[in-house]
């Protein structure tokens, strides 16, 4: 699909869901809400490829890992716009930046890797990861994850962190995603291009790119833009009218979470693995992992100050079955990258991993 007809399908629908909207919030009949909800996700859904494709361009004009950068930050807004929509719509869920997010978690450590590796595995032996940068991945998770769903189990009340704690745990959390985005774009920058490739495959510096190529940086970042306002737009709404059909359906509240997730991540996990394809599995894991960082580096401080400003309750404690599953997502990362040349078991194992969440969080 071209540029145009992305940017068509976007705002041509959320022109036509602003203008319906006033019989959107009555009562529709299941069908009929079914039809509307699957034509916004559609939407939101090929609007976030055109982001992704602007994104990618400039990925490949930048260098790492500042295009990929441009990618991962994309992304991560689309989601804490959703998630945001749904904390402010009439239907209040207390849970759901934590669904999100953890699903958003899963999705990258275990379901995303999984395929990358399978496929990367089977095509090309040889390829591997850049170490440092890896284990700089996961150091930042761990910590992050461990701030977004353990410690508000342990030092908060029934699932949520106590006032007290919001703002030094808003403080610690960017200070801890702006320190990490300083070294990668600085001195670290090296960990977090592919092994052993040529000085002239790792981009030009910044500088250069954006006096040469200054033209066509502006245009891409400018599509871009103009490719996440539809979504933005409908965001609101895909909101309530998911609420109202998983409501209907009886469906788990945390299945919303990891709906969010998967719409979000979708256009980007395609473009991880098909890094992986070819070979760039340093790109997949900045991709995956940059993303992920981003996610919770910038969604938990968003969250908790909505909360504080609209004085709702936001759970983030995470069940221990939950907890168990992802540190073994965590712990099976760490074992890919410190293999000399991860395999097709060590995506199988992850999918394994994905899958029995999947299944916890549909029952």
């Amino acid at each position: 699909m071209t540029t145009l007809a992305r940017l068509a399908t976007g705002w041509l629908t959320a022109l036509a869901v602003m203008i319906a909207r006033p019989w959107l919030t009555a009562q529709l009949p299941s069908l009929a809400l079914a039809a509307v909800l699957a034509a916004v996700i559609t939407a939101i859904v090929i609007s976030a490829f055109g982001v992704v494709t602007q994104a990618e361009r400039l990925a490949r004009l930048m260098g790492e890992p500042y295009g990929t950068l441009i990618l991962t930050l994309s992304i991560v807004l689309i989601e804490v716009v959703l998630i945001a929509a749904v904390m402010l719509s009439p239907a209040h869920n207390p849970t759901i930046a934590r669904d999100s997010v953890m699903g958003a978690a899963m999705i990258v450590l275990t379901l995303v890797m999984g395929l990358a590796l399978l496929v990367g595995g089977r095509r090309d032996k040889r390829a591997r990861v850049n170490p440092a940068g890896f284990s700089l991945y996961l150091t930042k998770l761990i910590l992050l994850l461990t701030l977004a769903f353990v410690l508000p189990a342990t030092m908060g009340e029934e699932g949520a962190y106590l006032p007290q704690h919001e703002v030094p745990i808003i403080l610690a959390t960017v200070a801890l995603y702006g320190c990490f985005l300083y070294r990668q774009t600085g001195t670290l920058r090296a960990d977090f291009q592919e092994p052993g490739s040529p000085a002239a495959q790792q981009g030009a510096p910044i500088g250069d790119v954006l006096r040469d190529k200054r033209r066509e940086v502006l245009t891409r970042a400018a599509l871009l833009v103009i490719s996440v306002i539809p979504i933005v737009l409908l965001s609101h709404d895909m909101a309530g009218l998911l609420d109202a059909g998983l409501d209907r359906l009886g469906a788990p509240v945390a299945l919303t979470g990891l709906l969010i997730a998967i719409i979000v991540f979708l256009p980007e996990g395609i473009t991880a693995v098909r890094a992986s394809r070819h070979g760039e599995l340093q790109r997949t894991s900045n991709l995956a992992h940059g993303a992920l960082v981003s996610c919770v580096g910038l969604t938990l401080p968003v969250v908790l100050i909505i909360g504080m400003i609209s004085n709702q309750h936001v759970v983030l404690a995470e069940s221990p079955t939950t907890l168990v599953l992802l540190a073994t997502g965590v712990l099976l990362n760490a074992a890919t990258s410190r293999s000399n040349h991860p395999s097709q078991v060590h995506g199988a194992a992850l999918l394994c991993v994905f899958g029995i969440y999947a299944m916890t969080v549909i029952s």
